[in-house]
C-alpha cells in the first residue's frame, strides 16, 4: 500500500514536473516525492519516439484533446487545442523544434517581476545546463554540451534538402539574412537560422526519460481532485492532495503544481483559490482570492499555406511525395522537412498605428513592444504538403508548404471552470486574433511570404503561386488587407503553446509560490508572465532547472 506522507508532491508529469522531480531527488536523495500523473507512461511506446507527422499524436490517448469555445474573431471556429497527457506532458506531442527566442522576452520578465533571476542572463546558466549541442564548436558562453536534452540542426543529421539553397537565397532577396553571429538560438533569432531540433540519433526525447525518475514514486493514471489547503499555526498552507476517487495524500514540506497552462488554473479554483465570481458560480469555498487565475491565456497562432512549384521544378523531385529516392533514405525520417526558420519583427510606424488603434492613444517608446526589438512572426518553409495518409491536396511532390507561427499576440483569454468535475474539460478561450496588432501581424507575414515566393528573381523560378485548399482565391502580391485577414480567419490554427494563466507577480511571486498559501509553488508555463516568442519547450526546461534549485532550497529550511 502506498505511504500517505511524503516530503514533496508534484501535481502533473508533464515537461516541468519530470525535471522538477528529477533534480530534486539527485539534490537531497533522502527525499520522499511523489509525482501523480492524470496519463501514462509511455516510455515504451513504439509509435512516439519516431512520430514527425502530428497527426499520429494529436489527437490520441496522449494529449487531454481540448478544444476552444467558438473563437469570435475567427469565424467562430471552435479550434483544437492538444496538450500533452501522460509522462513527458508535451514532449510527448510536439514537433521538437528546439528554438530559444528573443533575450528581450526574458529581460521582460525579469522587469516585470523585479528580479533578475529571470532575465535572459539570469536564466542562461540553465538554458547551458539542459542542453547537449550537435556543435562541438558551440559557444561554450552560450550552449550546453553535457546536458540531458540532445538537440541537432537539420544539416547535421545528413538532411541535404534540394531546396536548402534555393529557400535561403530567396530569402536573402527578399531582405532577410542569418543573424550576425550565424546562431539564432542564442537569444538573438532575428533574421533566417537553421532549424534545430531536440531528437538523440534522430529520435524524439521525452522529458520524463531524459530526466529519469528512478527514486521517485510515481503514479500514472491518476487523476487530482484538488490541493488540499488548511490553516497551520494561522497560515493558509498546503498539505497535501486528494485525488479524484477520494484517496488523499499528505505533503510535509511542498506541493508543486506542474498541470499546465490550462489544468494549473483549473486545479486553482477546485481548490479555492481563484476569482470570487468563478467560485461562488460553483459553489466552491474561496480560500484566496486570487482574480488572476485563468487569465492572462496567450497562445501562438499557426497559419499553414501551400504553394505550387512550377512543373520543371516538381520534376526533379525536391519536395516529399515525389518519387525521389533520396527520400527514402533513413534520415529522412527523423525530423520536420525543412531547413530554415525565418524569425522577423514588424514596421514600427505600422506596429504604432495597431497599437494605437487597440489602446485608443498611442504608445510611448517605452511601449513593451516598441522599447526593443522583439520577434513577432516565425516562418517554416517545409518541403511537404498535405500527407498521403490525410492529403490536403495531392501528395504527389507538387506542392510545399509555408507554416507562419505569430509568436508575440497580444491578444488574451481565459480558462474557467466548466463544472467541479476535475475530469471534464476546462472552458478555454484564447481570444485569437482579436486585436489589430495580431491580425497587423499576420498580414505582414503573408505578405513576407508572397514577397519571397512571388517577389523575388529566386523565388519566382520556383513557384506557380499559391494553392488555397479552401475555394479563396490565391494569394498575390497585391491581395488586400482585408482579403489576407479573412484567410488568416479561416485557416488558422494553432501551435500548443498556451501560457500566462498563474503568471508570475499576479498569482505567484518572484519564487514561485502561490501568493496566499504557504509550502505551495507553481512550476509550468502558466506562470510566465509575458509572451515567450518561440516554442515553448527551451523555456520550459530551462524555467523547470530553476524551479528545481528554489523549491530544494526551501525543503531545507
Amino acid at each position: 500500500m502506498l505511504a500517505n506522507l511524503w516530503d514533496v508532491i508534484v501535481v502533473g508529469g508533464g515537461l516541468a514536473g519530470s525535471v522538477i522531480s528529477n533534480r530534486l531527488y539527485q539534490n537531497d536523495t533522502s527525499l520522499k516525492i511523489l509525482l501523480i500523473e492524470a496519463g501514462e507512461d509511455v516510455s515504451t511506446n513504439t509509435i512516439i519516439p519516431y512520430a514527425d507527422n502530428q497527426s499520429l499524436l494529436v489527437p490520441s490517448p496522449w494529449s487531454w484533446n481540448d478544444t476552444t469555445v467558438p473563437q469570435t474573431s475567427m469565424d467562430n471556429r471552435v479550434i483544437p487545442n492538444p496538450a500533452g497527457k501522460g509522462l513527458g506532458g508535451g514532449t510527448i506531442i510536439n514537433s521538437c523544434g528546439w528554438i530559444r527566442g528573443n533575450e528581450n522576452d526574458f529581460d521582460l520578465w525579469a522587469s516585470t517581476v523585479g528580479d533578475s533571476k529571470w532575465s535572459y542572463n539570469g536564466q542562461l546558466p540553465y538554458f547551458r545546463k539542459m542542453e547537449h549541442t550537435y556543435n562541438a564548436s558551440a559557444n561554450p558562453v552560450q550552449h550546453g554540451f553535457v546536458g540531458p536534452m540532445w538537440f541537432a540542426s537539420v544539416s547535421s543529421t545528413g538532411r541535404n534538402y534540394p531546396l536548402r539553397d534555393t529557400i535561403k537565397s530567396a530569402w536573402g532577396e527578399a531582405g532577410l539574412l542569418p543573424p550576425a553571429d550565424g546562431d539564432a538560438n542564442d537569444g538573438t533569432p532575428i533574421g533566417l537560422g537553421e532549424l534545430n531540433e531536440n531528437r538523440k540519433n534522430g529520435l524524439r526525447e521525452l522529458a520524463s526519460s531524459a530526466y529519469p525518475l528512478g527514486g521517485v514514486t510515481v503514479l500514472t493514471n491518476t487523476l487530482v481532485a484538488k490541493i488540499l489547503i488548511s490553516k497551520v499555526a494561522g497560515s493558509l498552507t498546503a498539505t497535501g492532495v486528494k485525488l479524484a476517487n477520494g484517496t488523499t495524500f499528505s505533503a510535509t514540506r511542498q506541493v508543486v503544481l506542474s498541470a499546465g497552462a490550462y489544468r494549473t488554473p483549473q486545479l486553482l479554483m477546485l481548490s479555492g483559490v481563484g476569482p470570487t465570481a468563478q467560485l461562488k458560480k460553483f459553489g466552491i469555498t474561496q480560500l484566496v482570492n486570487a482574480p488572476a487565475v485563468g487569465t492572462g491565456l496567450a497562445d501562438h497562432m499557426l497559419l499553414s499555406l501551400y504553394w505550387k512549384l512550377r512543373p520543371d521544378v516538381a520534376a526533379e523531385g525536391v519536395a516529399l511525395g515525389s518519387s525521389n529516392p533520396l527520400f527514402t533514405q533513413p534520415q529522412f525520417g527523423d525530423g520536420v522537412p525543412a531547413d530554415w526558420v525565418a524569425t522577423e519583427s514588424l514596421p514600427r510606424a505600422a506596429l504604432i498605428a495597431a497599437i494605437t488603434k487597440d489602446e485608443g492613444k498611442a504608445p510611448s517608446s517605452s511601449h513593451p513592444l516598441l522599447k526593443t526589438t522583439r520577434s513577432f512572426m516565425e516562418t517554416l518553409v517545409i518541403y511537404a504538403a498535405g500527407s498521403a495518409a490525410d492529403p490536403v491536396i495531392a501528395y504527389n511532390g507538387s506542392h510545399i508548404t509555408t507554416t507562419l507561427v505569430g509568436l508575440l499576440p497580444t491578444a488574451r483569454g481565459t480558462v474557467t471552470l466548466a463544472s467541479t468535475n476535475p475530469a471534464d474539460h476546462p472552458i478555454i478561450d484564447p481570444q485569437y486574433f482579436s486585436t489589430e496588432v495580431d491580425k497587423l501581424n499576420f498580414r505582414h507575414g503573408i505578405q513576407r511570404v508572397a514577397q519571397m515566393f512571388l517577389g523575388t528573381p529566386t523565388g519566382n523560378a520556383t513557384i506557380e503561386g499559391e494553392t488555397p485548399a479552401d475555394g479563396f482565391a490565391p494569394i498575390t502580391l497585391s491581395s488586400s488587407d482585408d482579403y489576407l485577414e479573412a484567410r488568416a480567419r479561416h485557416s488558422s490554427g494553432n501551435t500548443y503553446h498556451p501560457m500566462g494563466t498563474a503568471a508570475m507577480g499576479k498569482v505567484v511571486d518572484k519564487n514561485l509560490n502561490v501568493i496566499g498559501v504557504k509550502n505551495f509553488k507553481i512550476a509550468d508555463t502558466s506562470v510566465f508572465p509575458v509572451v515567450i516568442t518561440a516554442h515553448l519547450q527551451q523555456a520550459t526546461y530551462a524555467m523547470a532547472e530553476q524551479a528545481a534549485m528554489i523549491i530544494a532550497a526551501a525543503c531545507n529550511y
